[in-house]
């Protein structure tokens, strides 16, 4: 039985009621927003893995993408990318591999990961008909199930399937598009339809993939294959026809007792995403949203954590749960396992100011513990509770000013010293 259909029937589980002391919720008030769908609770596949909650109510959560590539499929490297993630504060991760051994890269990861992991099941699958020398479009629509039952037989607890990428619209998006399709599951599928002529293969057997996520108790993250990929494609008729296919999988999806997310965009102007936000919220009555950034500009490779935390801070304060994070690598190279931790760090920052923005309980009490020990100079409390102690406290004794008290940027001349001595 899913964590859903517990909800449903009335029941409130163990992960539940683990979830509920992490959020500082009652536990029936928890089970009620998980049986509207408006919550979903996941990560409880492997036991030394915690169960999560991602959804209305809750701290907004951070992913962090790690995997292989064709260039470097290295499991140390990724299982060192798993670890910094991890102890950088990442929520969930998922695992992209498209290079070397697959299945022994998602299995290793299973085998060390302690948070929720998810898989984007598509990117097997090409890659498997790759190696018997097909193409993209060479997939079969039985080979694409049968990666999705494999990795949830793994114990995989979420997914994301471009189920609502149509051939109608991937049709109108071929044609419009400054940038095209972005997202590389959608444009997998984009190519497979074209040739083929044939329906989103996720689309069109749909109840196949909910057997399969009923019966392993997998979250579908519903991923938005026509996210935009430029500030130029951002809320257009390809964006938003894709989403109205995704609201009608939602209600699908909860009449079997299968848990979703919906997953969103993409490339953002910042004054778009409350829009965006709102609008998903009510498609898609209250699922848990998911965003990628969303990017604000266009114009900063290199930099694009920071776009990204910029657009995630708003998204969260207007509604989105769970942020993906971006790292400095973004459209450039495979992260680094710095850029991995980069990106993690600035997309927790995100997450919390949109927690502080919707007044989520507890929030701004972190950020008083950390003024009140800069108020009083108390060096040490300030560094231990800050987002990243270890960079804060780097930084603070390569340059401790005149002494222990005071910092280099205004030594004796300090505002907060210069305060207390006015009280006093």
């Amino acid at each position: 039985m899913t964590e859903f259909q517990k909800a449903i029937n009335g029941e409130i589980s163990t992960a539940l009621l683990r979830v509920a002391e992490e959020e500082s919720m009652e536990p029936e008030s928890l089970r009620k927003l998980v049986r509207e769908g408006r919550v979903v609770i996941t990560g409880t596949a492997r036991k030394h893995s915690k169960p999560l909650g991602i959804g209305e109510g809750l701290r907004t959560k951070v992913n962090a993408n790690i995997g292989t590539s064709p260039d470097q499929d290295s499991i140390d490297i990724e299982m060192e990318k798993l670890k910094a993630a991890v102890e950088a504060g990442a929520d969930t991760i998922m695992d992209l591999s498209t290079g070397g051994d697959i299945d022994g890269v998602r299995r290793s990861i299973l085998a060390d990961c302690t948070v929720a992991l998810g898989t984007v099941p598509i990117y097997q699958a090409v890659v498997e008909t790759a190696g018997r020398g097909g193409e993209v479009v060479d997939c079969t629509e039985d080979g694409f199930f049968d990666v999705i039952e494999r990795q949830a037989a793994d114990g995989v607890d979420f997914m994301t399937i471009h189920c609502g990428l149509t051939l109608r619209l991937a049709r109108e998006v071929a044609r419009t598009r400054l940038a095209g399709v972005v997202s590389r599951g959608g444009c997998f599928l984009l190519q497979w339809m074209m040739h083929n002529g044939k329906e989103n293969p996720y689309y069109e057997n749909y109840d196949r993939l909910l057997d399969i996520a009923e019966r392993y108790d997998v979250t579908l993250s519903l991923g938005d294959g026509l996210r935009p990929g430029a500030i130029a494609d951002s809320t257009d008729r390809a964006q938003i026809g894709e989403l109205l296919v995704i609201g009608e999988l939602v209600e699908r999806a909860r009449r079997r007792g299968v848990g979703v997310i919906v997953e969103g965009p993409g490339h953002v102007p910042i004054h778009e995403i409350p829009a965006n936000m709102i609008l998903q919220k009510k498609v898609c009555k209250g699922a848990p949203f998911y965003v990628l950034g969303p990017l604000v500009c266009d114009v900063a490779p290199g930099y694009d954590h920071i776009t990204a935390a910029i657009g995630g801070a708003v998204a969260a304060w207007y509604g989105a749960d769970y942020l993906c994070y971006v790292t400095p690598a973004e459209h450039l190279r495979l992260p680094t396992v710095e850029d991995v931790r980069e990106g993690v760090m600035a997309t927790r920052i995100a997450a919390h100011a949109g927690d502080i923005a919707k007044g989520l309980r507890g929030a701004a009490d972190w950020d008083k513990a950390v003024s009140r020990a800069r108020a009083e100079l108390d060096w040490d409390t300030m560094l231990a509770g800050s987002i990243d102690p270890e960079k804060a406290r780097s930084m603070h004794d390569k340059s401790s000013g005149d002494s222990d008290e005071l910092c280099s940027m205004c030594g004796r001349f300090c505002a907060i010293r210069g305060t207390r001595k006015a009280k006093e």
